[in-house]
């Protein structure tokens, strides 16, 4: 069973599709996507609970920080992104 999985960002953003690609690899099948784009008053709090990170995908498992994008391919090549995940 998989923990439910938070992932700030904007449609537009490479990084954020990344990000959504290997998840989907990692198997969640339906993460929590809250775009700051349509949303911008949640930029703060992502901000906030991703200790003063701006910068989008911000993403939390289970509501704890995990990473940005780059956090979660190198969790991926380490064959250790799963065991974050259930």
């Amino acid at each position: 069973c998989m923990k439910p999985v938070t992932i700030y960002l904007k449609p537009t953003c490479p990084f954020c599709k990344k990000a959504l690609l290997v998840l989907k690899r990692a198997g969640v099948t339906s993460p929590t996507i809250i775009d700051i784009n349509k949303q911008p008053a949640r930029r703060s709090e992502m901000i906030s609970k991703s200790g003063g990170r701006s910068t989008v995908p911000q993403i939390f498992v289970d509501g704890d920080y995990l990473g940005e994008c780059s956090t979660v391919v190198q969790l991926e090549k380490e064959g250790r992104l799963e065991g974050y995940l259930k």
